[in-house]
């Protein structure tokens, strides 16, 4: 094996290559006689492989017309190197041939190899190459040449847990107009241009036809129009899609299936995965005329997509729940996790919440007395308070310099603790807040996540804050969600979660993504379960979220958490292994909220993760 280098031909001087020729003993049975035309081959292969194109090229009979031809095929094919082996010879008297393969090295690690016969001819003694396209491959005819050409990457699509894709390659279309093209053309600009206005003014309205012209005439480059999807470029394709002067430009990208579903979530997705989408490249070799027309493919390879991304959404639920949210008038979402898994199957909201951001995910609201689904666990854990537990429930309750209201003013008197948690007494929770160390309520939340930050790749989440206080009076109002406690819904997904799976689970949105924690990750413990379950299922069954009766064993709780010139209307818990949080801001009675998740639950398949 020789490695050879070259500077003669305009291709040599860029490339270090490999030539495998010898004695064809070593690749036949028999050693070549020394009058046969192997040396003047190997000579020729090994000019060849160097890129030397003039020194194999003088090896032939037609120099000139090889020397061309030997040079466009490393310029064509873009080649970095190529290794040339005898495979067998054979002549007779003044004629011959020699097999040979050829194996060209091409960009980013392609190879292409084939074998080929090139002829040979003895004139006066002396071995030549008979010089025809076929030297180059057998399938290349006379003033043709190899063109390398590409093929754009096949690209994945996005799927949601059940299967169906929610983003899917395809194209947006680019218009701008060329004015130079226009005024070349039948009509002139300004009958492009008022037709270009005309067809766009649906998307929009403020385009005006003379303003056009004279800024597509001002413009040393086409003026940029407009990017439309394929659905609005069909509407406009009659009008203006054959016009002088209209340029559009396809331009590859990640489109959503249903702009509906999940719109919000699917675009931080695209955003987070749009740049491993992308799978290898398939690339051909074509021969080529003089023109550059392609006359045959003489190699493909096609490109091979990534595998497609899975996210956690699930359609079944989340369009119940955006159906649910979108009967409210108000900013409302919903988000849904499941609790042995952590994979988050929805986040809606409904067009008015939309206007403030991605609420679901990053608002921050008072709870209401959806918190005392924390401030319980906490009494238990402490051993202050058990379930069956006889606490005061009166309609008000002075604590410091705070009074403290039931909704309504209404007195149970002494009640078990878990008849508090189910009517929602004010005055319970607060007295059992007011007892607990400064950092209770604040330890007691990140067991359900509430304050633990979360990195989850494709969204943004923020689950709440639940700061340490020494005051009293904030100590005592954070015991029924008030206070200085700030959660959002997806954090309070997350506490009816924790308390459905037994402990916190770890959000995932995008399959194969791990998601960061930060924060304190102390499991609830299994006392706390056993007296929180129960006490949410009573809410259900015989306390303020009896509107969910009937939609399966859900368990809850219900919160109503007020804020000056209002209250917003909650509901947090499960059913089986789906675990929800809904808000309705400004919403009121928890009952809108309790309403709200039965919408979401009755437009389920039956028995749904139950």
């Amino acid at each position: 094996m020789a490695t050879r280098t070259s500077s003669v031909s305009r291709v040599a001087g860029l490339l270090t290559v490999t030539i495998l020729v010898g004695a064809a003993g070593a690749l036949t049975s028999c050693t070549p006689k020394p009058d046969g035309p192997e040396p003047t081959a190997e000579a020729f292969f090994a000019a060849l492989a160097a890129g030397n194109t003039s020194a194999a090229a003088d090896l032939s009979d037609k120099p000139t017309e090889a020397r061309a031809a030997l040079t466009e095929a490393w310029s064509g094919l873009q080649a970095t190197g190529l290794d040339a082996m005898i495979l067998s010879s054979k002549y007779a008297q003044d004629t011959g041939s020699v097999t040979y393969r050829y194996t060209w090295h091409l960009p980013k690690n392609r190879t292409w190899t084939y074998d080929g016969q090139l002829n040979m001819l003895r004139d006066e003694g002396r071995w030549e190459v008979r010089w025809s396209a076929t030297g180059l491959h057998p399938n290349l005819g006379e003033h043709q040449t190899f063109a390398l050409r590409a093929d754009p990457p096949p690209r994945a699509s996005v799927n949601e847990r059940g299967g169906t894709d929610v983003l899917v390659p395809g194209y947006l279309y680019h218009y701008a107009l060329d004015a130079k093209a226009a005024k070349l053309g039948g009509g002139g600009l300004m009958a492009t241009a008022i037709a270009v206005a005309d067809a766009l003014r649906p998307f929009d309205p403020t385009i005006d036809p003379q303003t056009l012209a004279e800024q597509a005439s001002s413009s040393t480059k086409p003026l940029d129009l407009i990017t439309l999807r394929q659905a609005d470029r069909d509407r406009v394709a009659g009008a203006i899609g054959n016009r002088p002067g209209v340029i559009i430009t396809p331009q590859p990208e990640l489109l959503p299936t249903d702009e509906r579903f999940a719109p919000a979530i699917i675009d931080q997705v695209k955003k987070s995965v749009v740049n491993e989408l992308d799978g290898e490249a398939g690339w051909r070799v074509e021969s080529v005329n003089q023109n550059g027309a392609e006359v045959d493919v003489l190699n493909e390879v096609p490109g091979s997509p990534s595998p497609s991304v899975t996210i956690s959404l699930d359609r079944a639920v989340q369009d119940a729940a955006q159906d649910a949210v979108n009967m409210v008038g108000r900013k409302a979402m919903i988000v849904a996790i499941k609790p042995s898994t952590g994979e988050i199957l929805a986040v809606a909201q409904n067009a008015a919440a939309d206007q403030d951001g991605p609420t679901a995910t990053t608002g921050l609201y008072p709870p209401g007395s959806t918190f005392k689904i924390v401030t319980a666990g906490a009494a238990i854990e402490r051993d202050m308070a058990t379930p069956n537990t006889l606490l005061g429930c009166p309609g008000h309750m002075d604590i410091g310099q705070r009074t403290i209201p039931n909704y309504g003013g209404f007195d149970l008197g002494t009640v078990p603790m878990s008849r508090a948690f189910a009517s929602s007494c004010n005055t319970t929770f607060a007295e059992l807040a007011s007892r607990m160390p400064p950092k209770g309520l604040t330890t007691a939340a990140a067991q359900y996540g509430i304050g633990n930050d979360y990195v989850v790749d494709g969204i943004t989440t923020v689950t709440g804050s639940v700061p340490p206080t020494v005051n009293l009076t904030e100590r005592t109002e954070d015991g029924f969600g008030q206070g200085r406690v700030l959660v959002s819904p997806f954090g309070m997904a997350l506490a009816a979660a924790t308390v459905a799976a037994g402990k916190t689970p770890v959000p995932q949105l995008i399959e194969g993504r791990p998601t960061e924690v930060t924060g304190d990750v102390t499991p609830i413990s299994p006392k706390m379960l056993d007296g929180l379950r129960p006490m949410m299922q009573l809410v259900v069954t015989n306390g303020t979220a009896t509107d969910l009766k009937g939609a399966g064993d859900v368990r809850g709780k219900t919160g109503e958490a007020e804020f000056n010139g209002g209250s917003h209307a909650w509901f947090a818990g499960y059913r089986g292994d789906l675990a929800f949080a809904a808000l309705i801001v400004g919403g009121g009675s928890s009952e809108y909220a309790v309403r709200m998740c039965r919408d979401m639950l009755k437009g389920l398949p039956p028995d749904y993760l139950a």
